[in-house]
């Protein structure tokens, strides 16, 4: 009784005197009430602290204003008064909640666990979850657009001269993935080379520096001086992909499915290779490499391991529309990486997490979740969860020491290779490269290949599609 004594003192309060002075609140005008005023009532009525320090509210207004707010519910208010403009309060460290505009790839944390129980509702077994499974994945690959692409040309790939180091070689490619798009990357290969290799995908993420900087070179050369042929390659407009199409497309939806075909053609080259033992397949890399590794994990068979590395988060999913921005995370009426990554059960699976970013809660909500999809198929022993938690996001050594073993031991690598002589893994031997050994064309767009297209109009073309995204003008 005294807690609905409080509530209603609340309302009252409110209602009379938290008003703003000159405006009368009638139906007449719906209520009709400035957004800064009433924030200024929230503030009031839950006594936190609201910033808007990039004038996000000023100069507009809202029907029926006051009376959206549910003094029993801060969430509820921020949703009711915030959602119209497409703004949200977003909690800070310090207490205080910051004006943001709406962030479609970001829950709360709390959201985040509430959609891991909502999803874990949905299947109890098996034979439910293996339903769920070929639903998400029919969906992800129409989201995607794999289903309209065009076919990967007869072009033979671009090779350079191949470097030879202690333990591996390397050598830049060129691969016309669509009918005049080129993916670029570096191929890492075993030296000597074995009859049979295993090959692991490594996508590149959104470090700075990209493929060239030196803790994916390291990561790339150990795994081959280990036995694997290894594919690096750059993100969409990322890198040397500028010389075809501008920085900007980076951040159009058709960057994720250009990234995801790129994995999965590259992986087509590589099958061609006599030395390519596709039976042992890992694919690894981290942060937008890390999404790029549950996506493929997930819709291509071919894969059999997955090393994703500070990705797998129940309340963000890729804050980059290279990853999040062909809506693939609503189909199955909502899901996540979590969700996306279980899709590779039961093969082997390491979730590397810290605790400097949003999979902070990876050993107590996410690796759980996963762990339990694994045990429908009785595999639980299969994935693992390598965390952090005083580092931040990041693909440095510590996480590498966490993922050799892991690949050494499900795609069956020598890690006796890489070992000094206490059993330590000793990274010191590769060669570090300067970035331009790594370029495909070098860094000027008169190297790239006469049929190379540069216009993003285009590329949408080669989908069935139309490029409708505004770009803000520099």
């Amino acid at each position: 009784m005294m807690k609905l004594k409080n509530i209603a003192f609340v309302l009252f309060f409110v209602a009379c005197f938290m008003l703003p002075k000159g405006h009368a609140q009638t139906s007449d005008t719906n209520f009709k009430q400035a957004l800064t005023e009433m924030v200024k009532t929230i503030q009031t009525v839950f006594h936190i602290e609201i910033i808007d320090n990039d004038g996000l509210l000023k100069d507009k207004e809202l029907d029926y204003g006051q009376w959206k707010i549910d003094a029993t519910n801060l969430e509820v208010t921020f949703a009711n008064v915030l959602s119209p403009f497409n703004l949200s309060a977003v909690k800070q460290n310090n207490g205080t909640y910051k004006i943001k505009p709406f962030q479609y790839h970001k829950l709360t944390e709390e959201k985040g666990a509430e959609r891991l129980q909502y999803l874990a509702s949905l299947y109890s077994d098996l034979k439910s979850w293996e339903g769920r499974k070929v639903e998400l994945k029919a969906c992800m690959f129409s989201a995607f657009g794999l289903d309209k692409a065009p076919a990967m040309p007869n072009s033979k790939p671009i090779l350079t001269k191949k470097r030879k180091y202690k333990g591996y070689t390397v050598e830049n490619i060129g691969l016309e993935i669509l009918p005049g798009v080129y993916a670029t990357g570096s191929i890492y290969k075993p030296n000597p080379m074995p009859k049979k290799a295993a090959v692991v995908v490594s996508p590149n993420g959104h470090f700075g520096d990209g493929r060239f900087r030196e803790s994916e070179q390291i990561r790339c050369a150990m795994l081959a001086k280990m036995g694997a042929i290894v594919v690096n390659y750059d993100l969409f407009a990322w890198d040397e992909s500028q010389l075809q199409f501008d920085s900007k497309y980076h951040r159009n939806s058709i960057a994720s499915t250009v990234q995801v075909l790129t994995g999965m053609r590259l992986l087509d080259y590589v099958s061609t290779l006599k030395q390519a033992d596709m039976s042992r397949v890992g694919v690894t890399g981290g942060s937008g490499g890390g999404s790029q590794t549950v996506f493929l994990a997930a819709l291509d068979d071919r894969i059999t391991v997955s090393v994703p590395v500070v990705m797998v988060s129940s309340y963000h999913s890729g804050g980059c529309p290279c990853e999040s921005g062909r809506g693939i995370h609503l189909c199955g009426n909502g899901t996540n990486n979590v969700e996306i990554a279980a899709m590779a059960a039961p093969k082997p699976q390491l979730l590397v997490s810290d605790g400097g970013d949003w999979t902070n809660h990876t050993p107590e909500l996410e690796y759980p979740f996963v762990q339990r999809i694994y045990e429908f198929y009785g595999k639980n022993h299969l994935v693992e969860n390598a965390h952090f938690p005083k580092e931040g996001h990041n693909y440095k050594e510590s996480k590498r020491m966490a993922m050799y073993p892991f690949m050494a031991k499900h795609l069956k690598l020598n890690l006796k290779k890489v070992s000094d002589k206490n059993g330590g893994i000793n990274e010191s031997t590769v060669t570090v490269e300067p970035y331009e050994n790594l370029y495909v064309f070098g860094n000027n767009p008169e190297n790239l290949p006469k049929n190379a297209i540069k216009d993003i109009e285009a590329l949408y073309e080669l989908f069935g599609e139309k490029n409708e995204r505004v770009y803000e003008s520099k």
